[in-house]
């Protein structure tokens, strides 16, 4: 008995020994947090007082703006979102330029014609850099448009003249234009005037044509290639311009993450296997006296290149450069073209005009041709006017200062982000006589022929105007004109809608309003 009562003690005395030291390690472990926890929250407080201290130094020298949160910044204004909402607000108080903050960093934004033209074509070699995008660059090694380093300057030449070599605005791609559209006459007629959804079918024919710049292919609107490629270029498009990429170019320690690396390129993957297969093909069917595409004139540009150890033109900047190519041709024009045929549906005394004209020019026994727009004028104006009103970019992406600047009273230091507000150019009331109306007589002059209006910047301006201006211009001319010519366009519910309301649903429609086609040979006379 005593001899139990002795372990029960020495048991006794571990178990209080062991609480004594568990309860002495909690505390040791509640002193490390509290010390870590009093730690960050220094840190954050010199932090906080640190952004403070830079903004409001920094703001006395910046154009006026409204007061960002130090840290932050003024996030909600640089989204898409925030430069419909609130931009028009901003160009109304602040006037021509106005900051905003991109956390510490400054952010100018450029509004006006006057002011954007001043400093994209005026000053175009100070304003022609792009900040850095840190997920952009960790996936293409710094081999896209939107590089912030001297790459671009060489490629956009190369890619410039190697477009205007394949039949860029030449009778060969003009052709192809011809073709597609005809195809396109063809699956719109299909509906059989019922109501449908066109950008399904614009999409296939616009992705056609890019094919058939990059790749020498056309497919039919049926092919689960080409539907695929729609398909995981429009997730591409989601993709970059989601919260998460956001996030990640402010704070690129985040790309370390493994699985948070898969989630940004998971939508990526798709294009770049895309452009592997057709480069493996190209590679094994190339004939160097007879490049048939633009693949074929960049693998004898790296041939060309071979050996030279700076040389940038290897399959690397092929890849990357092709499925920019593209994402841009792809999205921007298939929004562009249904846009227009929704927008002429809900204008039909304007649609009434425009066939006329092209019954005047070419009858109903041939499409519209290039060579038929100069003597098109109303036409010509009607998509100028369209696309000015769809406003498809309402600020350019972000430029960055080369050097040191000096304009309009402030002296900006090399790096500045500048945002160059597009739609304060295209409803600017010193450029336009009637800017929030639907007005083709914008642009035609007195005698009723079309005139270019400098103010039309849909496209950009300056060194970093967008590289498929002249193909997209034709595709929309090309198509717009041959549905108009066979097809009379309506809205689905009949209901006409005013300006202001279809600009403010202008994303909606692109995305899912419907419409009927009826061919105008069903119509009575």
């Amino acid at each position: 008995m005593g001899c139990h009562s002795r372990v029960l003690g020495r048991q006794n005395r571990r178990c209080s020994w062991r609480k004594r030291n568990i309860s002495q390690e909690k505390k040791r472990i509640m002193e490390i947090y509290s010390v870590l926890t009093l730690f960050f929250i220094f840190l954050l407080t010199l932090l906080f007082l640190s952004s403070l201290w830079r903004q409001q130094k920094r703001s006395h020298v910046l154009p006026p703006g409204p007061t960002p949160i130090p840290l932050l910044g003024t996030p909600s204004y640089l989204t898409r979102d925030g430069i419909i909402r609130y931009y028009p607000e901003f160009h109304k108080k602040y006037g021509t330029m106005f900051t905003l903050w991109q956390m510490t960093d400054p952010v100018v934004v450029l509004c006006g014609y006057d002011t954007v033209k001043d400093a994209l074509i005026n000053h175009a070699e100070q304003f022609s850099d792009r900040p850095v995008y840190p997920v952009v660059e960790k996936y293409t090694k710094g081999f896209t448009f939107m590089t912030a380093n001297d790459h671009w300057r060489e490629f956009r030449r190369y890619i410039l003249t190697t477009l205007r070599n394949i039949g860029m605005g030449k009778q060969t791609l003009e052709e192809k234009c011809l073709k597609e559209a005809e195809q396109l006459v063809e699956a719109m007629a299909e509906k059989g005037g019922k109501p449908f959804n066109p950008s399904h079918l614009l999409g296939c024919a616009v992705s056609n044509i890019i094919g058939a710049v990059l790749f020498g292919q056309q497919l039919d609107y049926r092919d689960k290639k080409l539907l695929d490629l729609m398909t995981n270029t429009r997730k591409h498009v989601s993709n970059i311009m989601s919260m998460k990429h956001q996030i990640c170019n402010m704070f690129p320690l985040l790309l370390k993450l493994p699985y948070l690396n898969q989630i940004l390129v998971k939508n990526s993957l798709y294009l770049v296997a895309h452009v592997r297969e057709q480069l493996d093909f190209h590679k094994q069917t190339l004939d160097t006296s007879t490049p048939r595409d633009f693949i074929d004139h960049f693998l004898l540009k790296i041939k060309e290149e071979f050996g030279k150890a700076d040389s940038k033109f290897h399959e690397l900047s092929l890849t990357t450069y092709i499925s920019g190519l593209l994402v841009a041709g792809i999205d921007t024009t298939t929004s562009t073209l249904k846009f227009c045929v929704t927008l002429i549906a809900h204008l039909p005394h304007i649609q009434a005009k425009v066939q006329k004209e092209i019954d005047d020019v070419t009858g109903s026994q041939r499409p519209p041709g290039i060579s038929d727009r100069p003597r098109m004028p109303y036409t010509n104006a009607v998509i100028h006017e369209l696309q000015r009103h769809l406003d498809l970019a309402p600020a350019a992406l972000f430029h960055a200062l080369t050097e040191d600047t000096k304009f309009h009273g402030y002296t900006f230091p090399k790096g500045t982000r500048i945002i160059p507000y597009l739609s304060s150019v295209l409803f600017d009331p010193t450029q336009w006589e009637t800017p929030h109306e639907f007005n083709p007589g914008h642009f035609l002059d007195e005698k009723g022929q079309f005139r270019a209006k400098p103010a039309f910047m849909a496209f950009s301006a300056g060194k970093r105007e967008c590289l498929g201006v002249n193909l997209a211009r034709m595709e929309i001319f090309l198509f717009f004109s041959a549905l108009l010519q066979k097809f009379s366009f309506s809205s689905v519910s009949g209901a006409q809608m005013d300006m202001k309301s279809l600009r403010l649903n202008k994303d909606e429609m692109i995305k899912s309003y419907e419409i009927r086609a009826v061919p105008r040979s069903s119509q009575p006379t």
